[in-house]
């Protein structure tokens, strides 16, 4: 049973710095498995945030976000980062780690290309 499990959440003052981390257990799907991250923030819908292709490792971000985050993975560690720059208040929410089957080469930027969640790690920005 795959397992994704996320951390690194905590408060943070606006223009500040954060890294969350997931890691995954369960099987050796990382490499193989697309890795995006969602977030949800109070009272919104789940949104695409950052994602990292098999492979070669191609980045996808949402435009909220473009220039201010950076996904990465180590495959040999089993892990995805989301490192987060710049922090603005809207950018509080759950993050949530999601993992695509394996082999899968449709779109990165939907939720419902992910088989697999984290339980989400919060994530607050104050002002």
């Amino acid at each position: 049973q795959v397992q994704l499990v996320e951390s690194g959440g905590g408060l943070v003052q606006a223009g500040g710095s954060l890294r969350i981390s997931c890691a995954a257990s369960g099987g050796t799907f990382t490499s193989s498995s697309n890795m995006g991250w969602f977030r949800e923030p109070p009272g919104k819908e789940r949104e695409f945030v950052a994602a990292v292709s098999r492979g070669v490792g191609k980045t996808y971000y949402a435009d909220s976000v473009k220039g201010r985050v950076t996904i990465s993975r180590d495959n040999a560690k089993n892990t995805v980062y989301l490192q987060l720059n710049s922090l603005k208040p809207e950018d509080t929410a759950v993050y949530y780690c999601a993992a695509t089957p394996p082999n899968y080469d449709g779109v990165l930027q939907t939720f419902v290309s992910y088989a697999y969640w984290g339980q989400g790690t919060q994530v607050t920005v104050s002002s």
